[in-house]
């Protein structure tokens, strides 16, 4: 599966752009098993370094990067991280398509009368 561009807001209004694939049940049961705790905090911040690439699908986080990162980077930052991580977002022409009108599949017959 291609790899899909995700962005999030900053506190200072800049935004942060990675790009990711869709989440297995294998990479999530990885980042599950690699956390070591119960805290979800923990296992999406273990996703976040799994999965998280720039354009070319270089890692940004080096592994183990755990603590680093949850004490460098804002809650509301973190929060956005996982929304983004863990929801199957779709994308803006999936919505469009979804949105408009598709024709009916019943065949308009004339009758005579």
């Amino acid at each position: 599966m291609a790899a899909q561009q995700k962005k999030i807001g900053l506190p200072d209004g800049s935004g942060f752009d990675f790009w990711m694939t869709p989440l297995t049940v294998a990479e999530r049961q990885r980042a599950q098993k690699q956390s070591k705790t119960e805290d979800p905090i923990d296992f999406a911040l273990q996703v976040l370094i799994a999965k998280a690439t720039d354009e070319n699908g270089v890692a940004l986080f080096p592994a183990g990067n755990v603590a680093e990162i949850r004490n460098d980077l804002p809650a509301s930052v973190i929060d956005k991280l996982i929304t983004v991580l863990l929801t199957d977002e779709k994308s803006e022409e999936d919505e469009e398509e979804e949105d408009s009108p598709k024709p009916s599949k019943s065949s308009s017959k004339k009758t005579d009368s």
